[in-house]
């Protein structure tokens, strides 16, 4: 008699729900909480509310082939949505998994290894200014980065 047997492993991680502050956060950085009508940014090569490049997207359409959807489509902030997160999970899916927002916004800030770049650190400084303070995940040093001041900075600094 063959005997089946289940294991099930849970697993405690981030869904894409999860992520909702942190998109509000950097749609707040790239367009000023903008999602409709939002101008195109750094000299015409970003559109939309979170400022995507054609690069940016044809790498997310290319990862999850169902999105569809032309460039243009980047202006609506639904379509958008899609976008990064199909990027951040091409790119970051180990850090959605451990809740590191800070990785995720530097990887959208500054590409597939933005989150080793010095480059992106300002970037996630104005990024964490828009973060619910209960919502901010513990900080995660140990491969990447080193701005672990940020919690420090959020009670000191105003929003722009």
């Amino acid at each position: 008699m063959l005997k089946t047997i289940a294991l099930v492993v849970c697993v405690a991680s981030t869904s894409y729900a999860d992520l909702a502050p942190l998109l509000h956060a950097i749609n707040q950085v790239e367009a000023s909480g903008q999602r409709d009508n939002v101008p195109p940014g750094d000299d015409g090569k970003a559109i939309g509310p979170f400022q995507i490049h054609r690069g940016y997207w044809k790498d997310a359409t290319g990862f999850d082939k169902t999105i569809g959807g032309t460039y243009g489509d980047c202006q609506t902030y639904i379509y958008s949505v899609k976008i990064v997160k199909a990027y951040l999970n091409r790119y970051g899916r180990n850090f959605i998994t451990e809740s590191n927002w800070e990785a995720l916004a530097r990887i959208h800030n500054g590409g597939p290894k933005g989150y080793y770049r010095k480059s992106t650190l300002p970037y996630w400084e104005m990024v964490t200014k828009h973060l619910p303070v209960t919502t901010v995940p513990p900080v995660q040093r140990s491969r990447y980065g080193n701005s672990n001041q940020y919690r420090d900075s959020r009670s000191s600094h105003g929003c722009p």
